[in-house]
C-alpha cells in the first residue's frame, strides 16, 4: 500500500468514525444536521455516507416530516445499523478460537467458538474463524460492512513489537505474520495483534466499575498464561514475556512442557493436564462436564487433585506476589468456574505465602467475572484504547496493517 493511498484510507476512516460516533450518541441524524455536528463539508459527508449506506453501516431510519417546519421535500434521515458489526475481536487459544462482534456502542451482539486440535496449523486455525464468522453472522443476522477494527489475541509471548522478530532462545508458538494480512484482506479493517491472555487481564481488569491499579491475573485454558496490572498500566515486559506464569517451574523434575523446560506450571494446572491428573486417580474426565460431574459427586480422588493443583498454583502466585505487592489476584478460565475448589486452594496458600507481609487489606484472590470469551472481548478493549490502564501501552494504530477498503459485506 502506497503512502499517499494509507493516507486517503486514514483520512476516510477519521471521517467515518467522526460520523459513526455523532449517530452514536445523538440518534437518526439528516445529512444537513450531520454536517454541522462532524465539520464536514456537504460534498465530502455525502461521500461518506454514501460508503457507509453502501457496507451497511448506517441506514436510512426515516425522514423529518414530522418535526419539519414549513413545505419543501423531508429530508431523509440516518442511524447507525443495529445489526452492523463494528469491532471484532478474536481470541485464538491452543485448541478452540473464540469470536465476539461489537457494535457501534460498544455492546456485544454476537460471540461463539470453535474447537480444533492443539497441533492444527496456523492457516486451518484461520479458516476455522472464519468459518465461525460465518456461522454467527448467518444464525444473527450481523454483517460486517461497517468493521472498524479487528483485535486478535495468539497464545504466547506476542506483543505488536514482536512481530517479525526472531523466536530467540524460547520455542514459543507465535502466530505467523500472515494471521494479520488474513484478517485484513479478509475485511479491509486495521487489525492489531496480541498475547490473548494479556488481552484476558485487560478485560477482566475493566469488567470492574472500581479501577484495579494493581493486579496479578492468571488464565487456566488448554494453556496457562497470565497478564500484571502494575500501577495502574497493563505491562507487557521488553520483549513480550511480562506475565507469563505459565512457564515458571513449579516442579524441577516434573513433566516435559512444551516450551523445553520440564515441569512448568502448565503441565500442572492447564485444563487438559489436569483432567489426565484425575484419570490417573481413577477419575473418568475426558472433559470438563466430565470434571464437573465428578466435583458434584464430591469425588474424593478428584478433590484430592484439585487442591494439590490449587496449592501448586499458589505457591507460584505467592512468588509473584512479594514480587509485586498487587492488590488483587484473579484466576480465569472456564475450568475455575467448572472447579471452583482451585480458586479456594489457591486463596489459602496465597495467604500462607504471604503471612509475613503486614498488611491493612489482605490480598483478594477472586475467580474471574468473565468466562471463555475474556480473550475477544479484551481484545475488543485494546481495539477501543480508551481504558486508563492501556496508558503508555502500544498503541494499536501504530502496528495496525491494513488493506484498501474491499470489504466483504456477509
Amino acid at each position: 500500500m502506497s503512502s499517499t493511498t494509507g493516507v486517503h484510507a486514514l483520512v476516510r476512516r477519521t471521517h467515518e468514525e467522526r460520523v459513526l460516533t455523532a449517530l452514536r450518541a445523538h440518534g437518526a441524524l439528516s445529512r444537513g444536521e450531520l454536517a454541522k455536528r462532524v465539520g464536514l463539508s456537504r460534498t465530502t459527508l455525502s461521500e461518506i455516507t454514501a460508503q457507509l449506506l453502501n457496507r451497511g453501516a448506517i441506514i436510512v431510519a426515516d425522514t423529518d416530516a414530522a418535526i419539519r417546519a414549513g413545505s419543501g421535500r423531508p429530508a431523509e434521515r440516518l442511524a447507525l445499523d443495529p445489526d452492523s458489526g463494528q469491532f471484532l475481536g478474536v481470541d485464538f487459544g491452543h485448541r478452540r478460537v473464540h469470536v465476539a462482534v461489537a457494535d457501534a456502542s460498544h455492546e456485544v451482539i454476537a460471540q461463539g467458538a470453535q474447537r480444533y486440535e492443539n497441533d492444527t496449523p496456523w492457516p486451518d486455525r484461520i479458516a476455522a474463524a472464519f468459518d465461525l464468522i460465518d456461522r454467527l453472522s448467518a444464525e444473527t443476522g450481523v454483517h460486517f460492512g461497517a468493521l472498524q477494527a479487528v483485535g486478535i489475541g495468539v497464545p504466547g509471548p506476542y506483543t505488536a513489537a514482536l512481530a517479525g522478530v526472531p523466536a530467540i532462545s524460547w520455542k514459543r508458538q507465535l502466530a505467523p505474520d500472515g494471521v494479520d494480512r488474513a484478517f485484513a484482506d479478509r475485511f479491509g479493517a486495521p487489525v492489531m495483534v496480541d498475547n490473548n491472555t494479556r488481552l484476558a487481564a485487560l478485560a477482566e481488569a475493566i469488567a470492574r466499575p472500581d479501577a484495579v491499579d494493581n493486579l496479578i491475573y492468571l488464565r487456566l485454558s488448554d494453556g496457562v498464561g497470565g497478564g500484571l496490572v502494575v500501577s495502574g498500566r497493563l505491562v507487557t515486559g521488553s520483549l513480550g514475556f511480562a506475565g507469563e506464569l505459565g512457564h515458571v517451574t513449579a516442579h524441577p523434575r516434573g513433566l516435559a512442557c512444551r516450551c523445553g523446560k520440564r515441569g512448568c506450571l502448565e503441565t500442572v494446572a492447564s485444563a487438559p493436564a489436569i483432567l489426565q491428573a484425575c484419570r490417573d486417580a481413577g477419575a473418568e474426565t475426558e472433559s470438563l462436564d466430565d470434571l464437573a460431574l465428578a466435583v458434584a459427586k464430591g469425588d474424593p480422588a478428584v478433590d484430592a487433585v484439585l487442591r494439590e493443583v490449587g496449592s501448586t498454583i499458589g505457591r507460584v502466585l505467592g512468588a509473584a506476589a512479594m514480587t509485586l505487592n498487587p492488590r488483587e489476584v484473579v484466576i480465569g478460565g472456564e475450568i475455575v468456574h467448572v472447579a471452583p475448589v482451585i480458586v479456594e486452594q489457591a486463596a489459602a496458600t496465597l495467604r500462607y505465602e504471604l503471612y509475613s507481609i503486614p498488611s491493612d487489606q489482605p490480598q483478594i484472590v477472586r475467580a474471574a467475572q468473565l468466562r471463555d470469551s475474556d480473550g475477544a472481548l479484551g481484545a475488543i478493549a485494546a481495539i477501543f484504547h480508551q481504558s486508563p490502564l492501556l496508558a503508555g501501552y502500544p498503541d494499536p494504530t501504530a502496528s495496525v496493517r491494513a488493506t484498501p477498503p474491499q470489504r466483504s459485506v456477509l
